[in-house]
């Protein structure tokens, strides 16, 4: 069972709490300003920006391609956002980041020196926001050593440049609400971030949540675009799309001593009407003694048949003329392999993102183990609660068998991300669930996180 911690009183993601005392530390920060500071708009702050100097070429670029727009100062004072960024700079560590890293009391000047509303400081005080605001970024979208497998760079988060993470924030809807979700970060980031301020939290799930946020640092933002996320730890799938969640389902995963790894690959293809080959630890305990005791029915009832050899050339043996007992004892290993079928365990379809582990997601005949609350079942692959319902957000149609022939594969027009991850404390209904380490993995990394700090002790 999952425990869990209240995110806040009205089911929202919990804020925390300013560490600055925003209103007398700058006072008269985005209060009343002359009103001519008002009047003269952006007109008189772009003018200051083209003379004051930037430091840094790839600031200097972001401003001149928006033709020195500033974006934090709106009709001659600063903007609320000014402030959003203030307090997550200084709760830095919560991100394990050294707060004095990012340079506060430099942008503190900056902004006493803005109050004033005069074109000059306000320029200043823009730039200074700016820097800070893409050190921020550039500093918590590093992972810290991740424990994802990645089949590619592609797939592994990206530091952006300082001009990419400025032109981000400037594109977005709405400067507040980016802020308010991180959303320069993946959309659980915020959420667990805002749960560790919470000062009721006792060691053990400080220390969990600081676990989770550097798994979720592991995965990138992907503003945009369509992937696959599957959480070990819950046995859960989510299907996202342009940063949400389009669609959920339950999925069973590796046991305990036969774990799904963390790992992140494209999904490039499926097939249909798939064959299993039985993994070699079952052909000897549960197949041979079987066979041992019924015969051939046995083979026959569960359409299996087999084979020479593990190569795509192998040929089907006649089961009379294998020694049992020996594939009982361990002594001979034995490929076996089920034929399509209704009873087949990868039921009518496996989708390949292909890895050295093996690894990949698949329709299962045995619907009642998602009604389990422990769902760690499986030797490793996952298998889905409703393939045909992944099957069609995956092609954006419903999945047709070019024919009845075995393994028949469909290509995917354009690979799509699967990240296999492992939370064992996640926001969940506007809580925070904290889960039973099943494969006993958060020992492990709290000691790596402790021992590669990334500047906070």
């Amino acid at each position: 069972m999952a425990k869990s911690v209240c995110v806040n009183g009205a089911g929202r993601p919990f804020r925390p709490a300013p560490l600055f005392l925003i209103a007398a530390a700058f006072a008269g920060v985005g209060a009343a300003v002359p009103a001519s500071a008002v009047a003269q708009g952006y007109g008189d702050v772009s003018a200051a920006l083209q003379r004051t100097g930037i430091d840094n070429r790839d600031v200097r670029a972001f401003y001149q391609a928006r033709g020195w727009r500033p974006l934090w100062v709106r009709g001659g004072e600063v903007a609320p956002e000014a402030f959003q960024l203030l307090e997550l700079i200084d709760s830095a560590s919560l991100d394990g980041v050294d707060p004095d890293r990012l340079r506060p009391g430099r942008l503190d000047s900056a902004l006493r020196r803005a109050e004033g509303g005069a074109p000059r400081d306000l320029a200043r005080a823009e730039v200074a926001l700016s820097e800070a605001f893409a050190n921020y970024v550039q500093a918590i979208r590093r992972p810290h050593a991740p424990e994802l497998r990645y089949e590619s760079e592609a797939l592994a988060p990206v530091v952006p440049t300082k001009k990419a993470a400025l032109e981000a924030a400037a594109g977005a809807p709405s400067l507040s609400s980016y802020f308010q979700a991180m959303g320069w970060m993946h959309p659980l980031y915020a959420q667990l971030r805002a749960a560790l301020a919470n000062p009721a939290l006792d060691p053990g799930q400080e220390a969990l949540l600081r676990v989770n946020l550097e798994r979720v640092r592991a995965i990138p933002a992907q503003p945009t675009g369509r992937y696959v996320l599957v959480d070990a730890a819950s046995a859960r799938l989510w299907m996202y799309e342009n940063g949400k969640v389009k669609d959920t389902m339950r999925v069973v995963v590796g046991k305990p001593d036969q774990q799904t790894p963390m790992m992140a690959g494209f999904i490039r293809y499926a097939i249909t009407n798939p064959y299993w080959n039985v993994p070699p630890d079952l052909a000897q305990n549960r197949v041979a003694p079987a066979v041992l005791k019924e015969g051939a029915a046995h083979l026959r009832a569960n359409r299996y048949e087999i084979l020479s050899d593990w190569t795509e050339n192998a040929h089907v043996l006649d089961p009379k003329s294998i020694d049992w007992r020996a594939v009982a004892a361990g002594r001979r290993e034995l490929r076996i392999r089920q034929l399509p079928g209704k009873a087949n365990s990868m039921g009518t379809a496996k989708f390949m993102f292909p890895n050295d582990l093996g690894i990949y997601l698949h329709d299962t005949p045995d619907k009642h183990l998602m009604k389990l609350g422990d769902r760690h079942l499986s030797s490793g692959c996952v298998r889905l609660e409703d393939a045909t319902r992944f099957a069609r957000w995956l092609f954006k149609k419903p999945l047709v068998a070019p024919s009845k022939a075995p393994e028949q594969k469909v290509l995917l027009p354009e690979p799509v991300p699967v990240y296999i991850t492992y939370f064992t404390a996640l926001p969940e209904a506007g809580r925070i669930a904290f889960r039973s380490d099943v494969y006993r993995r958060d020992q492990a990394r709290l000691a790596s996180l402790a021992t590669g700090s990334r500047g906070t002790r």
